[in-house]
């Protein structure tokens, strides 16, 4: 395989020669990767017979001319949407459809300085209604399943052949398409692998991974063009859709001329740019992944995929700033404070403690802390502080604790006082959890929960914010890993023996950080899937 382009995916790999169909199997379609074959299907009959610029419309005319066929009249001509209310289905002889591209190359050949033959891939034309640019034969089959009554164009199968790579696979279908002017299918995926091979013309075909869909805004999965992307690519409006901004740095390019193939592998998006009079013709079959995967699983492989991306949204919207480096402005805090415990001497608190716990440990004096924990500590109580001041709470921290139905109340209102769907970059207090080490945030919360628990209460019920909460989940995962079994459940014994009503502190943090994980989910719904939803069904 190639080497990783710029947007972290490997360049698609062009074959000079077709490989074989166990070659094929293991090498390219178990990777789920694109891929050109080079003259696949440079030795079909169909490339000669069916060449506009050699007769080829007369032979088709004569070989099905009588076929009643179904063409797309876009419009929106010449880009060809997905959409059915984009275009409509109008059933033609296919001796009409080829008079169409016939007079199309009259018009082209009357035109001075242009040649017909020639320019490979233009911009599209400007749409004329007038013009047969407005019809485009899509996908009509050729072969569907062994569904012969549905087949019109199967005399054209004596034409092609299967190719080799494609040895032993249970073809869906065999579709033929064909272009009298220049024309452009809308972005979409297929829910099948597809081999697209070019008889006559040329396309560009550009393509996107699954993993881009973001940056492309599925249809709605409800929706009747669920497979499409809604947005133009050419052109977007950023400002309604702003991810379209990527969209093109995670694409890869590849022109196909007659007698060469691409593999578009299911999920993977594509658009395609046909020249004027370009005949291709395409297999679909089932992948592996979809024909080996029981229905009743269904349910917990959505389950466990849509986990799976909410888990890749929360570690996007808890990612690390692109600068640890913040501004100090609560130095002018006294440091006493520092050395002082809230509500008595450092004994009696001590004593409280160890009352409310059992055993403790040996306590490790505030002078002692390790001089990053020591600056955490006097920046957290300075914004506990600074804060509750500024929303003037008539409760005094170092005096007062919150009753049971306050933290309730916060708890069921969410009168969280800072921005709730804040980042972890405009968020202090979840920058500054981030930052510490696991070891010293132990250190850091041990101190508040024995000298300064009114402090720490307030930081907890008022002022952790759904990302501030994710983050300090994820450094108690972190305290796990690096303590034993007794030191892990005394630190939780003293942090929350801090609060007056242990579980409601617990279902705070929990709730906080679920909130975050149902914003998360949301960004999926919307990005993946294209729905967009205001509120959860749950009380959060």
């Amino acid at each position: 395989m190639s080497m990783p382009t710029g947007c972290g995916f490997p360049t698609i790999q062009t074959f000079e020669r077709a490989p074989s169909a166990a070659e094929f199997e293991s090498c390219v379609e178990l990777t789920n990767f694109p891929a050109v074959f080079r003259g696949c299907a440079s030795d079909w009959e169909a490339c000669s017979k069916w060449n506009p610029f050699s007769n080829g419309l007369d032979y088709l005319e004569e070989r099905a001319g009588s076929v009643e066929v179904e063409a797309m009249l876009s419009r929106t001509a010449p880009i060809f949407n997905g959409d059915i209310r984009s275009h409509e289905r109008v059933s033609m002889p296919f001796s009409d459809f080829i008079r169409l591209c016939k007079q199309h190359m009259i018009s082209k050949e009357n035109t001075v300085g242009v040649d017909a033959k020639s320019s490979c891939l233009n911009p599209p034309l400007p749409h004329d209604p007038t013009t047969p640019g407005q019809i485009y034969l899509a996908q009509f089959p050729i072969l569907n399943d062994g569904k012969e009554e549905k087949v019109q164009l199967k005399i054209l199968r004596q034409d092609i052949q299967t190719p080799t790579l494609l040895g032993g696979k249970s073809l869906s279908s065999i579709n033929f398409w064909m272009n009298s002017a220049q024309a452009r299918s809308s972005t979409h995926y297929d829910p099948h692998h597809n081999l697209l091979c070019v008889v006559s013309g040329c396309k560009k075909v550009v393509l996107w991974p699954p993993s881009a869909s973001p940056s492309l805004y599925p249809m709605p999965i409800y929706g009747e063009a669920s497979n499409h992307s809604s947005v133009g690519l050419d052109n977007p409006n950023l400002s309604d859709y702003p991810r379209a901004e990527h969209s093109l740095k995670q694409s890869q390019e590849v022109t196909l001329k007659a007698g060469d193939a691409v593999f578009i592998p299911e999920g993977w998006f594509h658009q395609v740019d046909s020249n004027e009079l370009t005949i291709a013709v395409n297999f679909w079959w089932q992948s592996n992944i979809m024909s080996n995967m029981p229905e009743h699983m269904d349910s917990y492989y959505l389950r466990r995929i849509t986990r799976r991306l909410i888990d890749k949204e929360m570690s996007l919207l808890v990612s690390r700033p692109s600068s640890t480096d913040l501004k100090q402005p609560y130095d002018h805090l006294d440091q006493c404070k520092i050395g002082q415990s809230e509500g008595g001497d450092d004994n009696s608190r001590n004593k409280s403690i160890e009352k409310g716990i059992g055993t403790s440990r040996e306590k490790t004096p505030l002078h002692d802390l390790d001089p990053s924990a020591s600056h955490a500590l006097h920046d957290l109580i300075s914004l506990v502080h600074d804060h509750v001041n500024a929303v003037g709470t008539s409760r005094e921290l170092q005096h007062t604790s919150p009753s049971s139905s306050d933290i309730a109340s916060e708890r069921d209102n969410s009168k969280i006082l800072v921005n709730a769907l804040s980042s972890l970059e405009d968020d202090r207090i979840a920058h500054m959890l981030w930052n510490l080490e696991a070891s010293r945030l132990r250190d850091v919360l041990l101190a508040m929960a024995r000298y300064f628990p009114r402090t720490l209460e307030a930081l907890i019920i008022h002022m952790l914010s759904p990302v501030a909460a994710e983050v300090l989940t994820q450094k108690f995962d972190e305290i796990d890993q690096q303590s034993g079994e007794e030191d892990r459940s005394q630190f939780y014994r003293e942090f929350y023996g801090a609060f007056d009503d242990e579980s409601a502190a617990m279902d705070i943090i929990l709730t906080r950080k679920e909130t975050l994980a149902f914003q998360a989910f949301k960004n999926v719904l919307d990005k993946y899937l294209g729905v967009n939803i205001t509120s959860p069904t749950t009380n959060l």
